[in-house]
């Protein structure tokens, strides 16, 4: 059984991504900005998830990307996302779950199904720095 840790689960949304079909457009907001607006309304009340903003997560070809990850534990990097509720609640739904687990491993079976078929990166917990010698 996992224990839950005393770090939030960070969602890191790219507010400059556009879906690929857009990534032309010259106008309107990126879609990551609706994404973010979507994301911080359904993280309202949510226990152990944050979300923060960031410039760019460098997956410009996938669109609406989030990365999900918190000190020690893995960090999943998310694509292709609509900016909409629905994948909102998915992906906070699936960091609840990344905040609930001691090593940031959720379980394919419990995985909302918003989020499956999303996953587009994983990157192991960095170990603590150690001093030299």
């Amino acid at each position: 059984m996992s224990t839950p840790s005393t770090e939030p689960t960070t969602v890191f949304v790219c507010t400059t991504c556009r879906q690929p079909h857009l990534k032309e457009a010259a106008e309107g907001a990126p879609c990551g900005e609706a994404l973010s607006a979507h994301l911080k309304t359904a993280a309202q009340g949510s226990d152990g998830v944050v979300v923060e903003e960031v410039a760019c997560l460098m997956g410009c070809t996938e669109g609406c990307n989030v990365a999900v990850t918190a000190g020690g534990k893995m960090t999943y990097v998310l694509g292709r996302f609509t900016p909409d509720d629905a994948a909102a609640q998915a992906i906070v739904d699936y960091a609840s779950a990344h905040a609930s687990s001691e090593t940031g491993v959720v379980p394919f079976r419990t995985w909302p199904q918003g989020v499956k078929g999303h996953f587009r990166a994983r990157v192991p917990a960095l170990s603590p720095v150690r001093s030299p010698g």
